[in-house]
C-alpha cells in the first residue's frame, strides 16, 4: 500500500474522487443509468422540464455530451423528449417514472456506498463545498463567497443527494 501519508492533499482528493465514481459506476451499471445520467435526473426532478442546452449548463458539460446521456436515458425510458413550443429547434427533456425510480435506487447507493457512512459526514461535506466553491468560482463565473456564507447552498454542488455531483 502506498504511504498516503507523503502524497499531497490534492492527489487524495484527486484519487479519492475517481475511487468514489468508480464505486458508484460499478453499482449503477446493475439499474443500468451511469453517474452522469443519475445527475441530470436529478436535475430535471428537482427542476422540472427543460431543454438540453439549459441542463447541460446546469450540469456544467457540453450540449453533445448531454446529447449523448439524454440518448441513453432516453433510451432506457428515464427521460421523454419532445419538441419544444417556443423553439421548434430544440427539445424538452423530463424525467419519465422509470427515471424517478432510478433516483431512488441511486439514492439507496449513494447512502451505502462507503461502509460507516464515511461520505455523508458534515465535516467532510463543508470541506468539500469550500473546495468546490473556490476552485469553481473563476471557472464556472460564480460569485465569490465570503466566509460567512460558507453554509450557503449552491446551484446544485451544495445541495445533496446524486443531483449535487459536478461531474468533471
Amino acid at each position: 500500500m502506498p504511504d498516503l501519508d507523503q502524497w499531497p492533499t490534492g492527489r487524495l482528493l484527486t484519487t479519492a474522487a475517481r475511487l468514489v465514481e468508480h464505486a458508484w459506476n460499478e453499482r449503477l451499471v446493475d439499474i443500468g443509468v451511469t453517474h452522469a445520467g443519475v445527475i441530470a435526473l436529478g436535475v430535471l426532478a428537482d427542476q422540472g422540464a427543460m431543454t438540453q442546452a439549459s441542463l447541460a449548463q446546469i450540469v456544467r458539460v457540453q450540449a453533445q455530451t448531454m446529447g449523448k446521456t439524454l440518448s441513453r436515458l432516453e433510451s432506457r425510458g428515464h427521460v421523454t423528449r419532445v419538441r419544444n413550443d417556443l423553439d421548434r429547434r430544440s427539445h424538452m427533456v423530463s424525467i419519465a417514472p422509470g427515471g424517478r425510480h432510478v433516483l431512488e435506487a441511486a439514492d439507496d447507493i449513494e447512502r451505502t456506498l462507503v461502509a460507516g457512512g464515511g461520505l455523508v459526514s458534515d465535516e467532510l461535506r463543508s470541506h468539500l463545498q469550500v473546495v468546490i466553491r473556490e476552485l469553481g468560482a473563476p471557472r464556472w463565473n460564480w460569485p465569490a463567497t465570503s466566509p460567512s456564507a460558507e453554509g450557503s447552498s449552491l446551484e446544485n454542488p451544495g445541495a445533496s443527494g446524486p443531483a449535487a455531483t459536478v461531474p468533471g
